[in-house]
């Protein structure tokens, strides 16, 4: 099983190269990564993904909110009374995002088991580990420093 998931992996990250939609191809890659990997059933699958889809798109945006907000901060100008102003909304972002994450769980709690739900974040943190050892590897200066 491994093998084949081996090359399946290699055979679709090659694809990227050609590719314009990396992301898109990116996001299948890591639905088949995770699908084989939790094991999951037709059934399981086709009410894990909705939720994981809407959970991911939801949380990818209110950390582009967050990365805008502190990409615009002039430090050289940035007084103090605005710096507390920024922290709160970086705090209520942080709130946000745990709020989410925490019914992200509570919905997958109906679907799949607990332990599978651990194992979700394994398995993201795995994909995400491979897909940055491809992209290292495949660097054109890799060897360089």
């Amino acid at each position: 099983m491994k093998t084949i998931t081996s090359i399946v992996f290699i055979i679709s990250f090659s694809l990227l190269s050609f590719s314009q939609h990396n992301r898109d191809k990116i996001k299948t890659l890591k639905i088949a990564y995770i699908t084989e990997k939790l094991d999951l059933t037709k059934k399981e699958a086709q009410q894990f993904w909705p939720i994981y889809n809407a959970f991911e798109e939801e949380n990818y945006k209110l950390k582009s909110r967050a990365y805008e907000d502190r990409k615009n901060i002039n430090f050289e100008t940035l007084k103090e009374d605005e710096a507390i102003l920024l922290l709160k909304k970086m705090r209520a972002f942080d709130a946000k995002r745990k709020t989410l994450k925490e019914h992200f769980i509570d919905d997958l709690s109906k679907i799949i088991s607990a332990k599978k739900i651990i194992l979700l974040e394994k398995v993201e943190d795995d994909f995400k580990h491979k897909m940055f050892e491809e992209f290292k590897n495949r660097r054109p200066d890799k060897g360089r420093e």
